[in-house]
């Protein structure tokens, strides 16, 4: 097995036509139809389907991908690291991000770290933490700052604890002159919520807090994202629970703290099996130091607390 082959096999099954395959692999399709043959003979066992024209994934090809794709992302992580032996000249960081995050502290702790590391290449990947958990479990992501707890033990992965944040109901900032302190949830049960998509956490932790308190909330819209659900309170179609950093640098919201009070934590994380890259940890050492840096200045965004490493 070789990971030419494996390639080629993931671009089969991503487009599912052998000639669109050979074209993203800038390969004659004969040479490529000809290396998933001798995969197959390899494997023992057929990885396509090929009935009428129609491409499709046997049991053995759907077993296979989520594998493929790993090993190819590991051999690019091990060039990577390799490459990097000279120094910090050059490399990839490979980070994952949940919005609110890429709103709010991700964008200042980046320059720090692009102004120490120029030669570094940054990829983002935003998502929420579900999305962000697979992606490191498969390989595509170097480090990835999540939220826990985790939907279920993932013990593949390494988490270190690196902030606390609490969560705001966000109204449009012209209802300030009507503004409490603090809102209690059972209050939202009266109020129209804007409403994040269906698999982002703090949907979850939303519906989660409002079912505690004996009630299933009412939507004014919902399936945005971070920017569009804060854009569609700024219009004033409802209020929403955000966390309280995304508030941060927007004069048309406001946020007034639940009560019970809502916290959740960041964590950073990567695979267990995988050493992180050179510059993947030179990432991690640039954020906590922005983040100490921050906290001895009391620049931290209102209702962000970072977390003591160890």
């Amino acid at each position: 097995m070789q990971l030419q082959q494996l390639a080629y096999f993931v671009a089969v099954a991503e487009t599912r036509h052998f000639t669109h395959a050979a074209e993203r692999m800038r390969v004659a399709q004969p040479s490529l139809s000809k290396q998933i043959k001798t995969l197959e003979a390899d494997l023992g066992a057929p990885l396509f389907s090929r009935a009428r024209g129609n491409v499709t994934l046997t049991p053995a090809g759907e077993a296979l991908l989520p594998l493929a794709r790993r090993m190819l992302a590991d051999a690019e992580t091990a060039r990577r690291e390799v490459a990097e032996l000279a120094g910090l000249r050059r490399g990839r960081v490979r980070l994952g991000a949940t919005p609110s995050l890429c709103a709010g502290l991700l964008a200042d702790a980046l320059a720090r770290f692009h102004h120490d590391y120029p030669g570094v290449e940054i990829q983002v990947e935003e998502g929420g933490s579900r999305d962000l958990v697979r992606a490191l479990a498969r390989g595509q992501l170097d480090l990835s700052l999540i939220i826990l707890p985790l939907q279920g033990d993932d013990p593949s992965l390494v988490t270190e604890e690196i902030l606390r944040e609490h969560l705001v109901v966000a109204a449009p900032a012209h209802l300030a002159a009507h503004r409490r302190p603090h809102v209690r949830i059972d209050e939202l049960r009266r109020r129209p919520l804007v409403m994040f998509r269906r698999g982002y956490d703090l949907r979850e932790a939303t519906l989660n807090a409002c079912r505690q308190a004996g009630f299933e909330p009412r939507f004014a819209v919902e399936g945005g994202e971070m920017d569009a659900v804060l854009r569609f309170v700024e219009a004033g179609l409802g209020v929403a629970v955000v966390p309280s950093m995304v508030l941060d640098g927007r004069p048309g919201l406001v946020g007034a703290p639940l009560l019970p009070g809502l916290r959740r934590t960041v964590a950073l994380a990567h695979r267990k099996d995988v050493e992180p890259t050179r510059a993947a940890q030179a990432f991690r050492a640039v954020l906590l130091a922005f983040l100490d840096e921050a906290t001895r200045e009391g620049t931290l965004p209102e209702g962000v607390e970072a977390l003591p490493q160890h």
